[in-house]
């Protein structure tokens, strides 16, 4: 790990903007890019708990766990008021950071979303683009289909696959998302569901796997230090390349962060998150 801190991250930082620009990279863009401003939505796991816990009086062990506190609920008010508080704790919006629009004028192959509040949609949107498709990692628990994922167009209209292959670029969003349907992977449940079969990729949709092939992953506004969300980012990354980035503070690294990057050849940029989008965008 030490070799890592260690490199230069202004070299680093050259390197993800020449690889966003040639379309080498996909980002996986996390809510901590929209946390570095004020926003009325829940902009962490952490945060996202607390909302639940001014619902309802969580028990301890679902106390600062989103997953396990949307567990408890679902449990003991059934799903509908899971559904009906996500889209409560995100109804406000979030408005898209200069950097989520910058991210939308490349005509990337695939950008990973990995909160719910749909800022990178929103992003698309408002460039005026077309030439784009959206793949949502859906909750299976009511729905009677046999199904992780759902195609939407720019519209907001169900799609199919074959309109995501067509598309210039392909945004994913593994957890689902307040627009355009407010699909939601949130409970414990939902994701036992995903973790069963997610080593044999079956969750993750067949264009995603295709167009990851040969790209390195730039992390920017994300954590590691939630078991699931390792998890989520090691599968998504499977098959890519073997050089990926991510923005971060390293003096706050868990130990199990640590040997995450390591395991998975992710350099860490040691530069504050905003100074580094900023560089990226200029």
């Amino acid at each position: 790990m030490a070799t890592h801190v260690l490199e230069n991250p202004e070299v680093l930082l050259d390197e993800v903007g020449e690889g966003l620009r040639a379309g080498q990279l996909v980002p996986f863009v996390g809510p901590g890019i929209s946390a570095l401003g004020a926003h009325a939505v829940p902009l962490s796991t952490g945060a996202l708990a607390d909302f639940f816990a001014t619902k309802t009086t969580l028990p301890r062990r679902a106390k600062g766990n989103c997953w396990a506190a949307a567990q408890y609920i679902e449990s003991t008010r059934f799903r509908d008021t899971v559904t009906a508080w996500m889209k409560e704790a995100f109804a406000q919006g979030v408005l898209p950071s200069a950097f989520h629009r910058w991210l939308a004028g490349l005509p990337l192959p695939l950008v990973v979303d990995a909160w719910y509040a749909g800022e990178m949609r929103t992003a698309l949107l408002a460039a005026g683009r077309e030439d784009w498709a959206e793949v949502q990692g859906i909750t299976r628990a009511h729905i009677g289909e046999d199904r992780w994922f759902r195609f939407y167009t720019p519209g907001g209209d169900p799609a199919k696959a074959h309109d995501a292959e067509a598309a210039t670029t392909l945004l994913y969003t593994p957890h689902g998302g307040i627009a355009p349907d407010a699909n939601f992977l949130i409970t414990d449940a939902d994701y036992v569901e995903v973790l069963t079969e997610i080593d044999i990729q079956t969750p993750i949709p067949e264009e995603v796997r295709h167009r990851r092939t040969g790209l390195g992953f730039v992390f920017l506004g994300c954590r590691f230090d939630d078991q699931l969300l390792r998890t989520y980012a090691r599968q998504i990354m499977k098959r890519s390349s073997a050089r990926h980035y991510a923005v971060l503070d390293v003096e706050t690294l868990t130990r199990n962060e640590r040997r995450f990057l390591e395991e998975q050849n992710i350099s860490p940029i040691a530069k504050p998150l905003g100074e580094a989008l900023g560089q990226l965008m200029g």
